[in-house]
């Protein structure tokens, strides 16, 4: 059973939810990301979805994007954020989902890719631009080392395709709970409530809610209709302005303590 699996049936036996927090690899540094991973793990935070910075990074809002510019100036690069996985990985015991574009992966090789990754301890992907009808190129080399493709679902996705989605998806399923870019409007819980309860009536796989939840209230407010929820460019924007700031680590961990304290 891979560690994405084991997280949600642990948090289910216990009643809780899952906090999955999104941060950009190499913003401001690697260092600094490793040191965030470590301290966010030991505030509670149950999966880590990692940022790979890319030039073109159409689903993202501002904040993400920006974050993604300052990274690549930084000379932040796919084989260095997997040396840094390894790295997190002989320290600590949490998942890692890496959220990104295909264009990286495929530039750095499909085959040479899975075999880093699946070598580093990479839980699993989620390649925005890559839908599940073409995935199988990337798929072929990542499932057989255990490496969940993770699928996202929105407000758009008719029934009928989240059930094909949901069959060939593994780790969990991502709704984006706006039609927007990430950070850039709020999801209303009602909304949240119809949608989790369409989506539950097709698949029994673990389903997080992302994209525009930003603070405690709001996480504590869609929580209990879903498996988790994905904190992404709150944490984005505070690494951003605590950049130079010594106690940046336990900055953005106190506030993923907070929200982790929200959803319970």
């Amino acid at each position: 059973m891979g560690r994405i699996r084991e997280r949600f049936r642990q948090l289910k036996e216990n009643g809780e939810k899952a906090l999955v927090a999104y941060i950009v690899a190499g913003d401001p540094d690697m260092e600094i990301t490793k040191e965030i991973i470590l301290g966010m793990k030991d505030a509670g935070v149950d999966i880590i979805e990692l940022g790979v910075p890319f030039s073109d990074p159409t689903a993202d809002g501002p904040v993400i994007q920006s974050a993604s510019g300052r990274a690549l100036s930084r000379g932040t690069n796919l084989p260095g954020i997997l040396d840094m996985v390894e790295s997190v990985n002989t320290f600590a015991d949490i998942p890692i989902v890496l959220f990104g574009y295909y264009n990286p992966l495929f530039t750095y090789g499909n085959k040479r890719f899975a075999q880093r990754a699946g070598f580093s301890g990479v839980d699993g992907i989620l390649v925005v631009d890559l839908p599940p009808e073409e995935s199988r190129e990337l798929r072929r080399y990542t499932d057989p080392v255990d490496i969940d493709f993770i699928s996202l679902l929105s407000p758009t996705t008719s029934s009928g395709r989240i059930e094909k989605i949901s069959k060939e998806a593994s780790g969990f399923l991502y709704y984006v709970s706006i039609t927007g870019v990430t950070g850039t409007t709020k999801p209303r819980a009602e909304d949240i409530r119809k949608e989790m309860k369409r989506v539950k009536g097709i698949t029994d796989m673990p389903v997080v809610v992302g994209f525009g939840i930003s603070t405690p209230e709001q996480a504590g407010e869609i929580a209990p209709y879903a498996d988790g929820i994905v904190v992404g460019s709150a944490f984005v924007r505070m690494i951003e302005e605590h950049a130079k700031d010594s106690n940046i680590v336990k900055i953005v961990s106190d506030y993923a303590k907070k929200i982790k304290t929200a959803i319970e």
